[in-house]
């Protein structure tokens, strides 16, 4: 972990397809403590993806404003993350001979570069270079090679890629609303560091994040991560079926899901009615809850039977003996989990946000994950390069590299 200064303000901003929550985290001797939050509808982004500039700024300066005032600090820099269909993960192994027969970091570095070198297109680039394990000499399920001895060093590393677009997208808006970027972070990882214990990674565990327009998936096994997807499926589409189905206006359809919504139809009373309101002025029905279950199950049905077919393709069924984490806004809705048990055959439950202090009680929900996960992702990696779009001017980056020398000589 980076060095730590008490006091330091840590911001993560969970650019969303449904809403855009900024969360504020300081830094405390004995942790992190979230300080400040603020949430806005999201306007602007489709299925993970910004579509709308415009109306995402907005978004976000609202979020950022309500959390600067929450937590009496000004916000300059931002952890950010990034979903959507776009995000591809492999996994990839390196190679190099060790000089001086002791690991160093610059040996582990070219290691890295080493597994890094794979051919990817020029549309797309390296999010994420994640270590699983180190090799050195044949001795396998190394963590932390530094300092050991040994002639060949090779690593396993886990390549997350996105679409260059999407990811200068995210900062452009960030940007527009006098933010930097400090780094860009797949949101499942972002949301594991916040709901998962280090022993359910070590034993095997899949995490389904469930947003609004994606459904995120990680898979940790050994410690590692080793397996990322994103699934273009998510809460909105439960929201526009039961808009069509129950023929309700979208505003109306989502509040019926929070408030009513069951994923489950043996969890209900068969006498239980709603109210539903009509669109073009006509009348509000009043309807059996058991047809808004019979709506919402196929849809949830159909979003487990994908994870579980994605958790078969990569081969990691047998090993998850911690079972599955379901978080993200979506899985508030009732039976969620209980239905996830009966698709996946593995024992589910909901992931909130843990081991940090400070507001608790407003952050503990699973639509929280992302936000609360960047600030922790944040505190871990607090010594990281700023995250910028690529062209950026070189004569500036070599002026400010100068300043720097100079500064510390003198």
């Amino acid at each position: 972990m980076a060095k730590q200064k008490s006091g330091e303000i840590i911001v993560g901003l969970d650019i969303g397809t449904t809403k855009i929550c900024a969360i504020v985290g300081e830094l405390t001797d004995s942790g992190i403590d979230i300080i400040g939050i603020g949430t806005h509808p999201s306007k602007g982004l489709r299925k993970g993806v910004v579509v709308n500039i415009e109306a995402t700024v907005s978004s976000i300066r609202r979020a950022v404003e309500e959390a600067e005032l929450m937590a009496g600090a000004e916000i300059s820099h931002v952890y950010t993350g990034i979903a959507g269909g776009h995000i591809k993960g492999f996994n990839s192994q390196g190679i190099v001979a060790v000089k001086d027969k002791e690991v160093r970091e610059a040996d582990i570095a070219r290691v890295i570069d080493a597994a890094k070198a794979v051919a990817i297109p020029l549309d797309r680039e390296v999010i994420h270079v994640l270590p699983q394990e180190f090799i050195i000499d044949d001795q396998g399920g190394i963590k932390e090679p530094l300092g050991m001895a040994g002639v060949r060093l090779e690593a396993k590393v886990h390549i997350v890629t996105g679409a260059v677009s999407s990811a200068q997208n995210i900062v452009k808006c960030a940007n527009r609303t006098g933010l930097n970027v400090s780094d860009i972070v797949l949101q499942p990882l972002a949301s594991a560091e916040a709901v998962l214990g280090e022993d359910e990674k070590e034993l095997g565990v899949c995490l389904v994040d469930i947003g609004g327009g994606t459904t995120d998936i990680a898979i940790f096994s050994g410690g590692s991560i080793v397996h990322t997807a994103v699934i273009a499926l998510g809460g909105n589409n439960l929201t526009s079926d039961i808009a069509i189905g129950l023929r309700t206006p979208a505003h109306e359809a989502e509040r019926i899901k929070q408030k009513y919504g069951c994923a489950l139809s043996s969890l209900i009373n068969k006498d239980d009615t709603i109210e539903v309101p009509s669109v073009g002025g006509r009348h509000p029905r009043v309807l059996g809850r058991q047809i808004l279950c019979e709506i919402l199950e196929p849809r949830v049905e159909e979003i487990f039977q994908l994870v579980h077919r994605e958790i078969q393709k990569c081969g990691y069924e047998d090993l998850l003996a911690s079972g599955v984490v379901i978080t993200g806004g979506s899985t508030l809705l009732a039976g969620m989990p209980e239905l996830a048990e009966e698709v996946l055959g593995l024992p589910v439950r909901r992931g909130m946000p843990r081991g940090i202090g400070g507001l608790v009680d407003v952050v503990k929900s699973p639509m929280y994950a992302t936000g609360v996960g960047l600030v922790v992702y944040g505190a871990r990696h607090l010594d990281r390069r700023m995250f910028r779009i690529r062209e950026e001017n070189v004569y500036k980056k070599v002026k400010g590299r100068m300043r720097e020398w100079l500064e510390e000589i003198f």
